[in-house]
């Protein structure tokens, strides 16, 4: 399989995720399950890419991270594993994103809704965020030796629970199914005030995550268009030595991640 003229892939869950990252030389996929997901964006990594970012918003782990706030992580927690992103383009993103945070971020199958349970994330992992999509988008990108980023808006912080109304709210394409949701307020109309605040929230990190895919440019901050990264040694795509770490301490040599993507 030859990638190297591909376009970026940008890595979604929400619909309106997507038509921000969407763009010439960007192929979107989005999904809200993470099987789908996963068969989704290796058939676009089958028809050639440069590279992947996971793009868009997330949950808050970190105190100090406030809707809105950007975050580049510099690897992606999920499982067992430690996944470091692409030290090259991370660097970009962090020098074309005026204070954005540096960290890991952590990937999740299902909404994490309360602030205990986000919490309880942070201290098991010291993640600054948490997402559905980012370790759908690095395992396949491991798996394919693919230079991976990532670019998340916090949307909700740990100290504030999403309602019901937002976690029945989506259908499956990613777009709001707004009769849940009406559903949902009229049994539980307690939760309205939290869910207004959401909805600010919500538009908060809608227009800085269009800011920021302003910033980023036509290739989502894919260093130098005309230097590909697959030309560059795989150490200096993963970073260092290693390409993976599991259980936050034992490390597989790079040698032995390359003979198996090889393989």
């Amino acid at each position: 399989m030859s990638n190297r003229f591909g376009t970026v892939i940008a890595v979604t869950g929400l619909a309106f995720e997507a038509s921000i990252a969407a763009g010439a030389g960007i192929t979107v996929v989005q999904g809200t399950n993470a099987r789908r997901l996963k068969a989704s964006l290796e058939s676009a990594v089958a028809g050639g890419t440069r590279g992947i970012i996971s793009f868009g918003i997330a949950g808050g782990l970190a105190p100090d991270l406030a809707p809105g706030h950007w975050v580049v992580p510099s690897a992606v927690i999920f499982a067992d594993r430690r996944v470091p992103t692409c030290p090259i383009w991370s660097r970009q993103l962090m020098d074309m994103m005026p204070g954005a945070r540096a960290g890991d971020i952590t990937g999740v199958d299902a909404p994490v809704a309360k602030p205990r349970d986000k919490r309880a994330l942070y201290r098991s992992t010291g993640a600054a965020a948490v997402d559905m999509e980012s370790h759908v988008a690095a395992e396949v990108a491991l798996a394919c030796g693919l230079p991976f980023a990532a670019f998340r808006i916090i949307i909700d912080p740990v100290h504030r629970e999403l309602p019901p109304a937002a976690l029945v709210g989506l259908r499956p394409d990613g777009r709001p199914d707004v009769p849940r949701v009406l559903r949902s307020v009229a049994r539980r109309p307690g939760q309205l005030p939290t869910l207004v605040q959401t909805a600010l929230d919500a538009q908060k990190a809608r227009a800085t995550l269009l800011r920021g895919r302003r910033l980023l440019g036509p290739h989502l901050g894919f260093p130098d268009a005309g230097k590909h990264l697959l030309d560059v040694a795989r150490e200096d795509i993963f970073g260092g030595t290693l390409a993976v770490e599991r259980n936050f301490g034992h490390h597989i040599p790079l040698g032995s991640y390359a003979a198996q993507a090889d393989g």
